[in-house]
């Protein structure tokens, strides 16, 4: 066994010179008396207590102290922050593994107060709202693509193409009403929305907006023909007039001198109008010559909503 306490004493004895050397520096040198000899260090008995007591070893509080066991004591009995138990409670977490499966759903709850009675009418009204919405969700999505890109992407509401069935007479210094147009069947005449009343050639606006319409007349004057004299005021005007009211509101009018040659011409009117919600708009010729004159049949009424 003595090996083994001179095998642990050469091992620490170079860490023991130096805790001796660093006590030496920080105490003073004591006088030695006359004829007094240093003692020798006992190996055995600084080997015995430095592996089987652990004596507490000096603290220094000097940078120079470097001692890795020091160190080492000094991190185990440092305060704990709780931060080392935090680390540990999201260990914990990770290592409770993955969750099992969900369980079993809940017994159902308490039924709903009961809805409201609906009537007939109100389901046909919800059924017509929606057979509305999905027409023009169908109609967007088929003409959305030959749309060009950059333009705004909308839907007449609005519109209509008409023509007069049969020819009116209109008495010489009258105002006549045109009445009794027809769709006509053929391709590329439309009539969209409901506002317009073909018997009456009235068109009413459905919603307070700015709507643009074209009348096209084709004037028969055979009275006329014949005569030598023709007075300034021989003219006929056409107009498109609001409320049957040409000179209280706003109207679209054009107006064509007469010839005596007796040959059928043809007056435009064209314009915006806009129209509050349930106002009408109709065609009025004006005749102030001194003969009757007639309106042929196929004369044509246009109109279009522009927008709100």
């Amino acid at each position: 066994m003595r090996w083994v306490w001179a095998a642990a004493a050469a091992l620490l004895w170079p860490q023991l010179t130096l805790l001796g050397g660093v006590r030496a520096r920080r105490e003073p040198k004591r006088p030695r008396k006359p004829g007094q000899h240093p003692a020798a260090p006992n190996a055995t008995t600084s080997s015995s207590e430095g592996l089987l007591g652990f004596p507490k070893l000096p603290e220094a509080s000097g940078p120079e102290f470097t001692d890795a066991h020091m160190t080492w004591l000094n991190f185990v009995r440092r305060p704990d922050d709780g931060a080392s138990k935090k680390r540990c409670r999201g260990q914990d977490k990770k290592s409770r593994g993955l969750s099992g499966p969900p369980g079993p759903p809940g017994p159902p709850g308490p039924p709903g107060p009961p809805g409201a009675e609906a009537t007939q009418e109100a389901v046909l009204r919800e059924f017509q709202g929606m057979l509305k919405e999905a027409t023009k969700r169908r109609s967007s999505a088929l003409l959305g693509p030959l749309l060009p890109e950059g333009t705004e992407r909308w839907l007449v509401s609005e519109a209509f193409h008409c023509r007069l069935k049969g020819p009116v007479l209109v008495e010489k210094r009258t105002l006549v009403e045109l009445q009794g147009f027809q769709a006509p069947a053929a391709q590329g005449a439309f009539l969209r929305g409901s506002g317009l009343s073909l018997p009456s050639g009235r068109f009413t606006a459905p919603v307070t907006a700015i709507f643009q319409f074209f009348a096209s007349l084709h004037v028969d004057p055979r009275e006329l023909q014949g005569r030598a004299w023709l007075r300034a005021r021989d003219t006929v005007r056409v107009l498109v007039c609001i409320e049957s009211l040409c000179h209280r509101h706003t109207s679209l009018e054009a107006i064509s001198g007469l010839e005596s040659s007796g040959r059928v011409f043809t007056v435009h009117v064209q314009g915006l109008l806009q129209l509050q919600a349930g106002q009408y708009t109709s065609v009025f010729v004006d005749n102030g010559s001194g003969a009757a004159l007639t309106v042929q049949s196929g004369s044509s009424f246009s109109g279009l909503l522009l927008g709100t």
